[in-house]
């Protein structure tokens, strides 16, 4: 297939298409597109061929942006096989086929009906086929061919980030770089000149240039002001075809602001300066404001006063304030007109952030001389002390003087002073003052104890102008008068043991006094026992001259039973002048302790708790024996109106006491109990059985002849009898009560009976009893009573 072309715009594709049709005419002006061919030959191996190829042209070129009323003509095709009698019919498909390019499929015509667009597609990918028109077959193989889309310069540069804001130190030198701006084009920059930019400057000259290749934006003079001139606008065109007429530009705006440093030194604007200060202007106080002033801005002109020389920099101080950057002027020391007039100041003003590249610009401060006029007024008067401190007695008398206050008027005039207290508080009411001497007395009486010290305050105005006061502090100290008599600083329990050891006068506590009047009329305290009394056997007291005192015990014993509770009255005294006393009294308890001095109780109702019984033991035994009294006279009721017999059941087998309550008939009765075995034996008769048990075994008696009781004596016959009680099995089985009038021979050691004893005076020691432990406490109790009770 051959592919003509007739758009053939530049010179090469001018000599190329010129080859291709000087070779299509030679050829019956057609390029063939042949194919490999293998010839094979029977008994031979295979053979390839390189074949013979023709020039292919496959290649069509289109202009962008085609305005004309007609399709643009891109190029034709053409097979070897069309012989021009129409019976070949060429078919286009692929990118844009029917829709941009069509083909007249007779001729192979083909034209575009579009206006394209290179920057939106560079090229398009097209097959063309030829076919018999009669049989649809295709008379060639289908090729593949490209049209592309010829770039013209339709496209202007372009700055995608303007504009531009930057910044640039003022004082830079000449050259300095300050921004670097980048244009764009959209056209194709292969091809020509379409896409090549070039850069210039049209605003901003002489202040700044831009090279024109890079597009780098430099500083054109030496020492740009920012003082002067701080704000620059520069714009900056990019124009393509390398800057050649008919090219299209577009431009940007760079703003440019000079940073500031500091190149400016601070001025006063004036070398001398007057303020005036009232004398009444209060310590601390701002007077007045200074400023020096900078064209730099931010730390650059920051700025630092100081006061360097004059009479004034004991009274004045100054300092900066950081928002207005002024010098406050403040007072230090009161002004007194009366004293000084006027004070001069030299005042400075510096930089605090300097830049040592400028140092030749300064020097970076400046200096400036204030006089103060220190202005008259009327002031109020003045105490001679900035406060007083005053003292009297309590209990002195009303209109007794406590002191003097004193206050002049300050200015020239002197005028007079008049004195008086401001009753605003209570403790105001207690004093008066003489309004022309200054003079304060008391007008109540004082207790130092309820209020020792008092704060009033004096007022003193002119008499001229009462509207000017002034005021000053008093305090009144209330001095100390011994009218108070020591006491006991608390209530004391005092517990003293009853088993004290022999020897053990100890002390039982020690006490101290406190006194209401101070260290002067109450710090030293003397203890003793009041003289009036008789001497006391129980208690004593030591004075131990550290104002305290000791209570000790005279006695070895003491008894709950005897007396629980001592009262011991002590005499306390003071060493004012004159000295004062007091007298307190002392309870003291006897309380049972054990071995090692802890208190076991203290109460005489407790005896019975000691033995292991408590209240409510106590309550229960009580009960108890109300109860067995109410039946045993129910008991005795009941036997009166009938009397029950004697023998109890024999199935009774519990614990009884057989009780036997008549009273018997005497030597005549003979149904009571016969005692005359007992007086004589061998008079006994035959034994006899018991009358309340029924026998089943013999006794033993029984086994012995009537004639061995004349030679048995009394004392055997009892043996034998409690002998058959033990063994007799119809007895009760429990222990019974077998009593017998027969005492025996009398003892040698004599009675062992204690009735006899309470009148003899034994020097026994019953103090070991107290040693056995805590089953002996109640007999060490016991005994422990006898002893004191003959001692008193």
């Amino acid at each position: 297939m051959r592919i003509t072309s007739t758009s053939c715009i530049c010179p090469v594709l001018v000599c190329l298409c010129f080859v291709q049709r000087c070779y299509g005419a030679a050829h019956h002006g057609s390029i063939k597109v042949t194919r490999n061919q293998t010839k094979h030959i029977e008994g031979e191996t295979e053979v390839h061929h390189r074949p013979k190829r023709g020039w292919v042209w496959n290649q069509f070129f289109v202009l962008e942006e085609h305005m004309g009323p007609d399709p643009q003509y891109v190029g034709k095709l053409h097979s070897n096989s069309d012989k021009g009698d129409g019976s070949v019919k060429y078919i286009l498909t692929g990118e844009g086929a029917g829709t941009i390019f069509i083909i007249d499929d007779t001729t192979g015509d083909i034209h575009s009906t579009k206006s394209l667009d290179r920057e939106q597609k560079t090229h398009y990918v097209l097959h063309a086929q030829a076919i018999d028109r009669r049989t649809n077959k295709p008379l060639e193989p289908e090729s593949e061919f490209i049209i592309k889309v010829q770039d013209i310069n339709d496209n202007a540069p372009k700055f995608t980030d303007g504009p531009y804001i930057v910044t640039v130190p003022e004082m830079s030198e000449m050259g300095t770089s300050v921004l670097q701006v980048t244009a764009t084009d959209a056209d194709d920059p292969t091809y020509g000149n379409s896409a090549r930019v070039v850069y210039s400057i049209l605003q901003g000259q002489p202040y700044f240039s831009v090279d024109p290749k890079t597009g780098v934006i430099r500083t054109a003079l030496h020492n740009m002001d920012r003082e002067a001139r701080e704000h620059y606008s520069v714009v900056i065109q990019a124009k393509d075809m390398a800057g050649q007429v008919g090219g299209l530009s577009g431009s940007t705006t760079v703003n440019i602001t000079l940073t500031d440093v500091n190149d400016n030194p601070p001025r006063f604007p004036q070398k001398h300066y007057q303020l005036y200060v009232p004398e009444s202007a209060q310590v601390g106080s701002a007077v007045g404001k200074i400023k020096a002033n900078d064209a730099d801005t931010g730390s650059n002109a920051d700025m630092k006063y100081t006061i360097i020389n004059g009479d004034g920099s004991g009274v004045f101080s100054i300092s900066t304030d950081k928002e207005t950057r002024e010098g406050i002027l403040s007072l230090k020391k009161p002004l007194n007109y009366e004293k000084k007039k006027s004070y001069t100041l030299n005042i400075e003003g510096a930089n605090t952030h300097l830049d040592f590249r400028f140092s030749h610009l300064g020097p970076f401060k400046d200096v400036t001389m204030l006089k103060v006029i220190v202005g008259d007024v009327d002031e109020p008067p003045l105490f001679t002390m900035p406060s007083y401190v005053m003292e009297v007695y309590e209990n002195a008398k009303i209109g007794t003087p406590v002191g003097t206050v004193t206050a002049h008027d300050p200015d020239t005039a002197n005028s007079l002073v008049r004195y008086f207290i401001d009753h605003n508080t209570e403790e105001d009411r207690y004093f008066t003052i003489d309004a022309s001497t200054g003079t304060i007395k008391t007008a109540k009486i004082f207790d130092r104890e309820e209020t020792p010290w008092y704060n009033i305050t004096v007022a003193a105005s002119e008499i001229d102008n009462p509207g000017l006061v002034s005021h000053v502090p008093v305090g009144v100290r209330i001095l100390d008068v011994n009218d108070n008599p020591p006491e006991l600083d608390r209530d004391y329990d005092v517990i003293v043991c009853e088993n004290t050891k022999p020897g053990q006068f100890h002390p039982i506590v020690t006490i101290t006094a406190t006194d209401k009047d101070n260290s002067a009329n109450g710090a030293r305290f003397h203890f003793s026992l009041d003289e009036g009394l008789s001497l006391n056997p129980n208690f004593t007291l030591r004075n131990n001259e550290d104002n305290t005192a000791s209570i000790l015990t005279r006695r070895r014993r003491y008894s709950r039973t005897t007396q629980d509770i001592y009262y011991l009255p002590v005499l306390i005294s003071d060493g004012g002048v004159p000295p004062l006393s007091s007298s307190s009294t002392l309870t003291i308890r006897v309380c049972a302790c054990e071995r090692d001095g802890r208190v076991r109780t203290c109460h005489t109702e407790a005896f019975l708790s000691s033995a292991g019984l408590s209240t409510g033991a106590l309550i229960a035994i009580l009960l108890c024996i109300v109860i067995l009294l109410a039946i045993v006279v129910l008991f005795i009721t009941l036997r009166r109106s009938k009397k029950e017999p004697l023998i109890i059941s024999e199935e009774d087998v519990r614990e009884n006491v057989v009780t036997y309550d008549d009273e018997g008939g005497g030597e005549e009765d003979t149904e009571a109990f016969d005692i005359t075995a007992l007086r004589n034996p061998s008079a006994a008769e035959e034994l006899k059985y018991r009358r309340d048990v029924r026998p089943e075994v013999e006794p033993l008696s029984r086994h012995h002849p009537s004639s061995s009781l004349d030679s048995i004596d009394v004392q055997e016959f009892i043996k034998q009898r409690l002998a058959e009680a033990d063994l007799d099995p119809s007895v009760p089985p429990y222990d019974s009560l077998q009593t017998y009038a027969y005492e025996g021979h009398r003892s040698e050691a004599g009675s062992i009976s204690s009735l006899d004893s309470a009148t003899t005076h034994s020097d026994q020691d019953y103090n070991y009893l107290g040693d056995w432990g805590p089953e002996f406490k109640k007999l060490a109790e016991l005994y422990g009573e006898i002893e004191p009770e003959r001692t008193t």
